[in-house]
């Protein structure tokens, strides 16, 4: 069932065109990549879709009665205070109405019998109201997603969301989108600010989930592993790819060979005739000259496939070579203001904080960056990896030891929040401040390497985007000449077609990379070694960050298969267990009916021998008895059977006892 319907749309502000002729549909359930470089429209395809905005051309349709949801950019959280409450913005309602109930019903107990009809309506109505849209089930599915995203649902209800940092609200701000009751799913970047183990939950949750999602992201692994479609902008409009990421670079690259293969052949075709043309319009020929002209001035023109001229064209170039011990951290504790309170997200817990005391992130840590090692740092958010790279830079002191750079290391570093842009400086004048011995068309050819061209050297730096400054932060570091590059999450605001060059870059570098990211597809091209942060350890892994996901996974297979393994010797332990309670209790049972029908038994044989004694006592009281022929004789026998069945009930009544002790012992036992 197709749920939205493309056709034709364009947008223009106002002179400006952003696309044009985007035609493509998306059906239920199937989640769609958009991708392109910044700037091309990608978001704005979003507020198409979602009706914030009207196409200046074309038709955008969506089903009836459709819910969309939108995960931007920049959070808002409306008068949300703690993080539970912005996480479940989408049932505010809902928590209006819950909160309502309880007032009215402690009005209800107050008032007792003088309670009206109208107020008892109103309760149940309410009531009604609040388990038809889900009252009893939201919190759960609120409580589910904070937790895959890294926060303590519980603790969650006390943290409030103006403590938070700018990564943990985007988080926040991805809770409050998943959990929102949505047809379609429109993400906007949502794997910013997220570690390796909160990108790999969102991944399954995508995967998983029934509702249809559209998500523009530049992480291609992510990407691989979500989208069964692309939408890929290029060259001022939209093209539809059906398959995986994957694919759709395959297919792709065919198209643009294809292109440039019909391209080039008419371009032959056209230079002959034009050849042709010259050479006969004024010979005797002429008249087929002409008619060729004719024909040639009305032929179609091909276009060329986009060329990757607004790429980044970037150069690392090391001034010097550098020592071979480039960062040396000898026992080092790094640490950092106050511990979390106990509100504080799962991932900012540290062990062995204590109220007024620092917070540790990396305890005694020994180790040493070489010469031409390309390291990978890893680790979830909060576990200490820019507070590590800020240490080793002399910007914060180590709590015990020491982390440095070594001697003859020139560092050109790419913050996170890219503060090494002067957001008070044009861009002609960031780059003329690092060479003033350039002239103007040096500059200005420097900065086209960016994408940056004609006035737009002229902006001030505050006027950018968060990808254009990544583009000027890359400009800075590629004029440092340093022979150490360290990047702080560098893909956070870069395109696909950016993140690409930058790869290549450093690929190239004849030089020392460190390298802080959540984006696996650069790290696995790039990394020659791997630090991971848990736990407040370093673990160094010599070798890839693809080689250290291999062993990571067989780590993580093995202790799943133990688990297992520990799992059925659980059960098989215990279903012995209770096997053998079992048997002990079949034969406990066994035993008390035993036991009972000894007493029974028993009881018969005392009733027995007392009803013959009686019998016996009485015909030796019998004074007939006496007066008959050989009577002396037969009271002397019954005299004897009289002994006889006496000494037989002392018997019998010992033998009763025994067996009501034994009864009455399996019974309390």
């Amino acid at each position: 069932m197709t749920q939205i319907a493309i056709s034709g749309a364009g947008v223009d502000f106002g002179a400006t065109t952003i696309f044009n002729d985007i035609t493509f549909t998306v059906a239920r359930g199937e989640r769609w990549g958009i991708i392109g470089r910044n700037g091309t429209g990608k978001t704005t395809l979003l507020a198409l879709i979602t009706a914030t905005l009207a196409p200046t051309r074309g038709q955008v349709t969506r089903s009836a009665s459709l819910r969309v949801s939108l995960l931007e950019q920049h959070r808002d959280f409306g008068g949300a205070v703690n993080v539970w409450e912005a996480a479940a913005g989408p049932f505010a309602h809902l928590l209006e109405l819950e909160q309502s109930l309880a007032d009215q019903a402690n009005r209800l107990g107050e008032l007792g019998e003088r309670c009206t009809p109208e107020m008892l309506a109103r309760y149940d109505r309410d009531l009604a109201r609040f388990e038809r849209d889900g009252g009893y089930t939201f919190a759960p599915r609120v409580d589910a997603v904070l937790h895959g995203l890294g926060f303590d649902p519980q603790a969650a209800r006390t943290l409030p969301i103006a403590t938070l940092s700018g990564g943990e609200r985007g988080r926040v701000g991805l809770a409050r989108q998943l959990v929102s009751p949505a047809d379609v799913i429109l993400l906007d970047e949502p794997t910013n600010h997220l570690d390796l183990e909160t990108t790999a939950w969102l991944e399954e949750y995508l995967r998983t989930t029934s509702e249809t999602v559209l998500l523009i992201s530049h992480d291609r692994a992510f990407l691989a592993n979500v989208v069964d479609h692309v939408l890929h902008f290029e060259n001022g409009s939209a093209t539809a790819y059906v398959g995986g990421y994957e694919a759709f670079i395959a297919q792709r690259d065919e198209k643009r060979l294809t292109q440039q293969r019909a391209y080039d052949k008419q371009r032959r075709t056209i230079d002959q005739e034009a050849d042709y043309i010259r050479r006969n319009i004024a010979g005797q020929n002429s008249k087929q000259a002409k008619g060729r002209r004719k024909r040639l001035e009305r032929l179609p023109r091909l276009s060329a496939p986009p060329e990757d001229d607004g790429a980044m064209s970037i150069r690392f170039t090391p001034n010097e070579r550098g020592g071979d011990q480039v960062v040396i951290a000898d026992r080092a504790t790094i640490a950092v203001g106050d511990p979390p309170a106990a509100g504080g997200s799962r991932r900012q817990q540290v062990v062995g904080a204590t109220p007024g005391s620092a917070r540790v992130l990396i305890s005694d840590f020994t180790g040493t960056v070489r010469r031409g090692d390309r390291l990978g740092v890893v680790g979830p958010n909060g576990s200490g990896k820019s507070t590590m790279l800020r240490t080793m830079l002399g910007e914060h002191p180590p709590a015990a030891g020491e982390i440095r750079i070594g001697g003859s290391i020139s560092v050109s570093y790419y913050r996170q929040d890219l503060a090494q842009v002067p957001l008070d400086r044009t861009l002609y004048d960031v780059i003329a401040d690092l060479r003033p011995t350039w002239e103007r068309g040096q500059i200005q050819g420097h900065l086209g390497r960016f994408g940056f061209s004609g006035d737009e050297v002229l902006r001030q730096a505050k006027t950018l985007s968060g990808g254009e400054r990544a583009r000027v932060a890359l400009a800075m570091m590629m004029l440092s000449g340093a022979n150490l590059l360290v990047f702080d999450e560098p893909t956070n605001h870069l395109d696909v077609e950016s993140i690409e060059a930058l790869e290549d870059a450093v690929e190239r570098y004849d030089g020392t990379v460190m390298l802080v990211s959540h984006d696996r597809a650069l790290l696995r091209a790039l990394t020659t070694r791997v630090w991971v942060l848990h736990d407040r350890h370093i673990t160094d892994f010599d070798g890839g960050f693809g080689e250290w996901e291999v062993v990571s996974e067989e780590r993580a297979h093995a202790a799943r298969v133990q688990a297992e393994e520990e799992e059925g010797l659980r059960r098989v332990r215990e279903k012995q267990r209770v096997q053998r309670r079992d048997d002990g209790d079949r034969g406990k049972r066994d035993a008390l009916r035993r036991a009972s029908r000894e007493v029974e038994r028993t009881e018969e044989e005392v009733a027995s021998l007392e009803r013959r004694i009686g019998e016996l006592t009485g015909r030796l009281g019998d004074p007939d008895l006496y007066t008959r022929s050989g009577g002396g004789e037969q009271a002397v026998r019954l005299g004897t059977e009289l002994d006889d069945a006496k000494r037989d009930l002392e018997r019998a009544l010992a033998a009763w006892e025994r067996a009501t002790e034994a009864a009455d012992a399996l019974t309390r036992g």
